[in-house]
Formats: structure tokens, C-alpha cells, sequence
């Protein structure tokens, strides 16, 4: 605060006083904005779960109809992203062996996630319907 002249105070906010708002305020942006990036990251995480799980309703048609496990991609009827490309955030792939599909985050054409610097991004999706995988993906 400040006098003026006439012994009155004058009203007015001292550099100091901005400077600490301004501060408060950037702490609160940056919270803000890393929380945000992993609530998108686990937004994009429905793609993955939406097809995997197409996946596993393909696999169990294709076992019913000819009484025997997955073992061919080709047969199950489903459009399967298997390469990252320019509509999604996940490539897809299923082991014949066990069944389970996994779904590994695409890191290149600025896909990257934000949640973890040198993690392997991966969502799976087993025949019996449990998910797991690391990042927090599931």
C-alpha cells in the first residue's frame, strides 16, 4: 500500500504481491496440464479396448463355429489395425498360440503418450476377457 499526498492510503497491488500470483498461478497451470495429458492418454486407451475386445468376440464366434481355438487372423471377419497408421493411436496383434491380443501404443508421427519416458505402452486382452498390460492402461 502506498500513501498519496494528502496522508490518504492508495490502493494498488506492489510487484511483489503479482509476482506471487503469477507464480501460484503457473504451479496450478502445470498441475493442471499433467493431469490432463493423462486423461487423454487414458481416453485413447478406448480405441484399444473397443478393438481388442472385437478381436476376442471374433475369436469366440470363429471357435464355436469350427469347434476349435483362433489360429488365423484372416478368418475372424474383423478389420484388425495390425501397423500404426494415420487413424490410430494402437497396433494390434494376437499370439495363435494363447489367444491373446495385444494392443501396443504407437509412438512415432507425434503419438507419443505423455504418461512415462522410456515405458512400453502395451494393453492386452486375454481369450477369458481379463486386461492387462503397463502404463496404466488398464
Amino acid at each position: 500500500m502506498f500513501f498519496n499526498e494528502g496522508g490518504g492510503m492508495k490502493k494498488g497491488f506492489t510487484l511483489l504481491e503479482l509476482i506471487v500470483v503469477i507464480i501460484i498461478l503457473g504451479i496450478l497451470a502445470a498441475l493442471g496440464f499433467a493431469q490432463y495429458t493423462k486423461m487423454v492418454e487414458k481416453g485413447r486407451t478406448a480405441e484399444a479396448k473397443t478393438i481388442l475386445g472385437q478381436i476376442r468376440s471374433a475369436q469366440n464366434a470363429y471357435a464355436q463355429e469350427y469347434n476349435g481355438a483362433f489360429n488365423d487372423g484372416t478368418l475372424l471377419g474383423v478389420t484388425i489395425p495390425l501397423a500404426c497408421d494415420g487413424e490410430h493411436y494402437f497396433s494390434y496383434a494376437t499370439d495363435a498360440g494363447t489367444g491373446t491380443s495385444t494392443a501396443s501404443r504407437c509412438t512415432a508421427g507425434g503419438k507419443t503418450p505423455d504418461v512415462g519416458a522410456g515405458d512400453v505402452y502395451t494393453l492386452t486382452l486375454t481369450p477369458a476377457g481379463a486386461f492387462g498390460g503397463t502404463a496404466g492402461y488398464y
